[in-house]
């Protein structure tokens, strides 16, 4: 079976390659914008729908008068015609679903901070990036990519201050077996207080780097509002607040990667609630402590682009790493895992605000989000195909004496950044 996956690299471009590449990226930005202008125009004047081939037909001429299209490579002035096209074909999709539409967006200064090679231009060479028209440019692979790998994109991308290579490569990796037999499986609760609790008691804390970051934030955003507008010293300014928030999307970013390889690398299956973040959010008395969980608000450009790091980033990071290794990823309905006894199976009513579970039926006495990850991992074994009925009776007998045999539940020290290695793991007896 044949994967795509997407590696970043950092790359070191010179003065005047980096002179280059700003060119570039502002002549495709004007490319972008004159296409949106011609198709609008034409619907607006002829009721005349406009499409890719019609626009790349055009290339050829418009080259005869416009020197800066020239310098650019032919492959990279395409790509910005699908870029254009896509964004079409996705806002009639949203109108056809009658979903929130979103007109296509004029790309400003800054807004625009990409570029692509879809098939070839590029060539890596001793630690080096070979661009056509740009040159040889400095690359730091911090990993290799596998031998077997076919590259198939290289698009060079800006990031405030920082330029990057990603590669679109597609892999090969064996079929999954669906019923291999599965005998470390884990449910995991997202959180606010702990970014992840486990069904076996092990946590990990929420850093809450943005909340960390707030007084650094706070002064910095008072210098940009006192500073002059237009003027170079606003410029700075902005630049130091994206700074701020680009140095919070990396912390979590890191963080998030180091708990999904440490989770693939222990267990063999592993079950998320099935989220619905941006209805979470809707909650304006939990939207600021969700947020700091879930997703940092990072502006790159000198103000610019918005990105979002959420959990459903952590999912997503375990979900590919899964893939890639033959483990396996269940998602399950996350209606009443809180409110459900993982004993007896009854419905026990409580505010937010009650951190423990206490059954009055059975006596359970636990941590309430460890609770709710142990009803999640008891749906996912319900929903996955990996078990016989033998070894479900036997983690499920487990799963109810969880109270008596587990350890305490004790918040891990997240100064180690690192998730606990000898839990208590649920075999198949």
């Amino acid at each position: 079976m044949r994967l795509k996956r997407a590696l970043k690299y950092r790359i070191y471009p010179n003065r005047e390659q980096k002179d280059c590449l700003e060119e570039w990226l502002n002549t495709c930005r004007v490319l972008y914008n004159d296409c949106l202008t011609e198709r609008r125009d034409a619907w607006q004047c002829c009721r005349k729908p406009i499409n890719y081939y019609d626009q790349a037909n055009q290339l050829k001429e418009i080259k005869t008068f416009d020197e800066d299209l020239k310098e650019v490579h032919s492959q990279v002035i395409q790509d910005v015609l699908k870029r254009i096209d896509k964004a079409f074909k996705n806002f009639f999709r949203r109108v056809k679903r009658k979903e929130k539409t979103g007109y296509p967006r004029y790309k400003q200064k800054f807004r625009y901070n990409s570029f692509t090679y879809p098939q070839r231009g590029f060539k890596l060479e001793d630690r080096k990036l070979i661009l056509s028209k740009i040159g040889s440019v400095n690359i730091k692979q911090h990993r290799d990519i596998p031998e077997d790998a076919e590259i198939k994109t290289c698009t060079v991308e800006r990031d405030l201050d920082r330029w990057y290579a990603c590669f679109t490569v597609e892999i090969e990796i064996e079929e999954p077996d669906q019923y291999i037999e599965i005998t470390n499986p884990i449910g995991i609760d997202l959180g606010i207080s702990h970014l992840i609790t486990l069904s076996n008691g092990n946590t990990e804390d929420n850093p809450k780097y943005l909340s960390k970051s707030e007084r650094k934030l706070a002064r910095r955003q008072r210098r940009l509002s006192k500073s002059k507008k237009r003027s170079n010293n606003r410029g700075k300014r902005r630049f130091e607040v994206a700074k701020t928030h680009s140095k919070v999307k990396e912390q979590r970013t890191d963080l998030l990667h180091k708990i999904s390889h440490k989770l693939v690398d222990t267990y063999d299956l592993i079950v998320f609630e099935d989220l619905k973040i941006r209805n979470m959010l809707k909650n304006h008395h939990l939207a600021k402590s969700i947020s700091d969980a879930t997703k940092s608000l990072i502006s790159c450009r000198k103000n610019g682009t918005f990105l979002h790091v959420s959990w459903s980033q952590l999912t997503n990071f375990v979900s590919y790493k899964a893939e890639e290794t033959g483990r396996r990823v269940e998602f399950v309905n996350p209606k009443n895992t809180s409110q459900e006894c993982s004993r007896c199976g009854r419905i026990v009513k409580k505010p937010l605000s009650q951190r423990v579970h206490k059954c009055p039926f059975c006596g359970l006495i636990m941590d309430r989000d460890q609770n709710a990850a142990i009803n999640i991992l008891k749906r996912g074994l319900r929903k996955s195909k990996g078990f016989s009925i033998c070894q479900k009776s036997s983690i499920f007998e487990q799963l109810r004496n969880v109270g008596q045999g587990l350890p305490e539940f004790k918040p891990e020290d997240f100064s180690k950044r690192r998730m606990i290695q000898e839990a208590s793991p649920f075999r198949a007896g």
